[in-house]
């Protein structure tokens, strides 16, 4: 007997995900420098808090400051000589006093927390940058290009507006362009979210990067391979993600007054009371005090990276963030408005109801049994929920002949 399914055209497997590219979190150099610093932190930490000899720990403390501390210090003597002042020469300066009254510990473990949130906030940055710019991987590397007497395969970035290019089925599309040959059903998820493939007729556009599942197409070029939606997409997002959310451009505002007024203030419980004739010794101690307990540790740590992480982790999960201020923004949503039922899915279809012809001789399961047949040879992701779905059933598959896809109608073959 023959039977005819709609809607499950046949779709080529999808081709393996290209490799995505991952910064290590020791190529960062601030994450070497920070580790450098913990590591001889701790190790300084047991012979401070056990009497050994300040010979033993002293230069531990001293490498834990050197690697923690120079790059802050830098930024913040470059920062100086424009006239500014900012956190990171008042994180330093904190530190370097608390080594002074002899708080040694204290000022480690301010250059630990800071060398810290420098590392996180770079690798935070570099998965970003991973996940967005893993895209363009997506891209392939060559097409094949159709000429007057054949065809030949060249680099893809090499196409040219009006190229016409030959899309087998399984190949990702080379360049954005439109059909003007063929029909076939494309795979658009990575520039829609859409888990379903769509339909392609000659006069439709398809996406470079985006996976042909069906029939051969021929695409005209109609716009340049650097310029190709996805290629935009990552521009668009790699820009944005240099913006500054709300809050760290509060704390970029701020920063300025902060750092000078607890300069003054430290000045302030410094001199005043040496004034009325304090010891030097104890009016230092306080000074200093009052700017290892003013230093912002908790405003470095509480901005952008957590920020960055955020966005770093939506990119893993296939959310691309626009920016830090929309990610920030994510936080005082109350309502979701969704478009369409699908957005809410797993991407996966299921067969949730099997209904015969009322008064037929062929019941919910048989039905099923010779649906699954006829799809068994589609990789559609219908004819995959079917399969399955009398799979879970324990039916019989049986094989089947004379298959063929007709794209956007469905399969027929001999069972």
């Amino acid at each position: 007997m023959s039977t005819t399914l709609a809607p499950a055209p046949q779709t080529a497997p999808a081709a393996a995900a290209p490799p995505r590219r991952r910064t290590r979190v020791l190529a960062l150099p601030e994450a070497r420098w920070a580790l450098v610093s913990l590591v001889a932190f701790l190790a300084a930490l047991p012979l401070d808090l056990g009497s050994a000899p300040a010979w033993t720990y002293g230069p531990l403390y001293a490498l834990a400051y050197a690697a923690g501390g120079w790059e802050p210090a830098l930024e913040g003597l470059r920062a100086l000589r424009e006239k500014t002042l900012d956190v990171d020469l008042l994180m330093i300066v904190a530190a370097l006093g608390a080594a002074a009254i002899g708080q040694v510990l204290d000022g480690g473990l301010l250059i630990v927390i800071f060398a810290t949130s420098g590392a996180l906030e770079a690798l935070a940055t570099a998965r970003t940058a991973d996940s967005v710019r893993g895209l363009l991987d997506l891209a392939p590397t060559t097409a094949t290009r159709l000429r007057e007497g054949g065809e030949e395969t060249v680099p893809a970035a090499d196409l040219a507006v009006g190229d016409l290019v030959l899309v087998r089925p399984g190949e990702r599309i080379g360049a954005d362009g439109t059909v003007v040959e063929g029909t076939g059903e494309v795979d658009q998820a990575t520039i829609t979210g859409e888990s379903l493939p769509v339909l392609k007729r000659p006069g439709d556009d398809v996406f470079a990067g985006t996976l042909n599942g069906t029939g051969a197409l021929r695409v005209r070029v109609g716009r340049d391979p650097a310029d190709s939606v996805i290629a935009r997409i990552v521009t668009l997002v790699e820009e944005a993600s240099r913006t500054k959310a709300p809050t760290q451009l509060f704390i970029e505002k701020i920063e300025q007054r902060y750092s000078v007024g607890v300069v003054v203030a430290t000045l302030a419980v410094f001199g005043i009371p040496l004034a009325f004739g304090a010891d030097l010794t104890d009016a230092l101690l306080r000074a200093m005090t009052f700017m290892i307990v003013a230093s912002p540790c908790a405003v470095v740590l509480a901005t952008m990276p957590p920020l960055l992480s955020a966005i770093a982790n939506a990119g893993r999960h296939g959310v691309l963030v626009k920016s830090a201020v929309a990610m920030e923004r994510l936080g005082e949503i109350d309502t979701a408005a969704l478009d369409k039922t699908g957005t809410l899915t797993e991407g996966t279809p299921e067969v949730t109801a099997v209904s015969p012809v009322a008064g037929g001789d062929v019941d919910e399961d048989a039905l099923l049994a010779l649906a699954a047949a006829a799809e068994h040879p589609s990789e559609h992701p219908l004819a995959r929920a079917i399969v399955a779905a009398a799979r879970a059933r324990g039916l019989h598959i049986a094989p089947a002949d004379d298959f063929t896809a007709a794209p956007g109608r469905g399969v027929t073959a001999v069972v």
